[in-house]
């Protein structure tokens, strides 16, 4: 069974008459340390605990989404009745499917999905993820045929594994401790109770039609390094210096990426551990985009709460500026799936410190949220008398990250338009801002 993450959630709506009615959660409040938390905070997990209960029921909801073909219908409406089973017997484990970018991810472009076929093939993406999450964890009650619309591969960041699903593929039926896949040919089959644990080899060994893999690399606690994406999203770019998000290790193994992030992941626990603790909360993957010893890269998504995207640095400083960055657009990411924070109109663009093009506020938002808690990070490095703190390199970067968040905050405190949520966070930026303004 998989280890809960402590997460609850509570939504506003009914997931199946007479199976679980929710409570109207009270109105979220403006949130007073989401950019830089305070010792034991649990503002961020209480937005995500509330974006977790949005999520639980657009997956319960998912019959608005029907599709066209008959079996796919048929499909759907199976996965909904064991679904209603598992929310009522197993709630977290619906919570804790939902909360995990390969899900997470698929239902947020759900929303604003144009195309049909685009629609259908989500839908049944995210029928058979979360079915096959469920039963690596043990909350599968009874096996589910599917025999419509199949992926194509399957990922399941509980089981650390990967399954292709052959092309000539009838139908799959998952069941608490077996994946079986029909074909003309015969069936194919996995287990499931043992697929956690028994090497790559003898996976393959086992159910070689099923391509097994391993592609995800622990780092430290939950994150791990992915060498697999499913996010719909990773090679749509927004940044004019970058081409897409695709799986690149650079020629560098996989094992000197996951030593390189344990290391940066350390620098913020050790100096910054309520930020450490955040990071537990909405950071699962680390999709390597290349390497380079003078250029570093990064990026995440809107839709994609709990993945980032990130380029290998020798600087473990650079790394953990890039993970703590990174981090924290998830962190607000999450927020905006809440409230849209700002009320600015989207085509008001503005100067931004960091990116080469003007940037709508949000952008400038996104900027100071995420350098603020690099400054405290060099902040508490001086103070400690950290051996890297020593260096005239340290403190002109300590400098330079000020100077940005200087002219980044300036620029949102007078053009910010909040909503009553936005207003807190701003506020919290204005008081940082304040802080820096005096520091030397």
């Amino acid at each position: 069974m998989k280890k809960s993450s402590g997460l609850s959630f509570t939504t506003t709506q009914t997931f199946f008459p007479g199976k679980l009615a929710s409570i109207m959660p009270p109105p979220l409040p403006p949130p007073r340390d989401l950019t830089i938390p305070d010792p034991g905070s649990s503002t961020a997990r209480d937005v995500v605990s509330r974006g977790l209960g949005r999520l639980v029921g657009e997956l319960a909801g998912l019959g608005r989404h029907a599709p066209r073909a008959a079996q796919d219908r048929a499909d759907l409406g199976a996965f909904l009745g064991v679904l209603r089973e598992v929310v009522a017997a197993q709630p977290g484990a619906v919570a804790s499917a939902v909360r995990r970018p390969t899900v997470g991810t698929r239902l947020r472009c759900l929303r604003a999905e144009p195309d049909a076929s685009r629609r259908e093939a989500l839908v049944a993406e995210i029928i058979a993820t979360v079915l096959l999450d469920l039963a690596v964890v043990g909350a599968l009650p009874r096996p589910v045929r599917l025999a419509g619309r199949l992926p194509r591969r399957l990922l399941s960041l509980p089981g650390r594994l990967a399954l292709a699903i052959p092309a000539d593929a009838l139908a799959i039926a998952i069941g608490p401790d077996r994946l079986v896949v029909f074909r003309a040919s015969g069936p194919t089959s996995i287990d499931l109770a043992i697929a956690r644990d028994a090497s790559v080899e003898a996976l393959r060994a086992a159910a070689p039609a099923l391509a097994p893999d391993r592609p995800f690399v622990p780092i430290d606690r939950g994150v791990v390094l992915a060498l697999a994406d499913d996010n719909p999203l990773a090679l749509v770019e927004a940044h004019p210096d970058k081409q897409g998000n695709a799986i690149d290790l650079g020629g560098r193994p996989a094992a000197e990426w996951a030593a390189s992030l344990r290391a940066a992941i350390a620098i913020v626990g050790e100096h910054l551990p309520a930020l450490r603790a955040v990071m537990d909360v909405v950071l699962h993957t680390v999709v390597p985009v290349g390497w380079d010893a003078e250029r570093h890269v990064s990026a995440s998504y809107q839709e994609a709460v709990g993945t980032i995207y990130l380029s290998l640095h020798p600087s473990p400083m650079t790394m953990a500026e890039a993970v703590i960055h990174e981090a924290q657009h998830n962190v607000l990411n999450a927020l905006l799936d809440l409230d849209p924070v700002l009320e600015n109109p989207p085509g008001a663009l503005y100067a931004s410190p960091v990116r080469p093009d003007p940037r709508p506020i949000h952008g400038v938002l996104l900027a100071v949220h995420a350098f603020l808690p690099v400054a405290r990070l060099y902040e508490r490095m001086i103070a400690s008398g950290a051996p890297e703190a020593r260096s005239p390199a340290f403190a002109a970067r300590y400098a330079r990250v000020r100077e940005v968040n200087r002219e980044a905050a300036a620029r949102v405190i007078e053009h910010a338009r909040p909503t009553p949520v936005g207003r807190g966070l701003i506020e919290e930026i204005r008081r940082w801002d304040a802080h820096f303004a005096g520091a030397s």
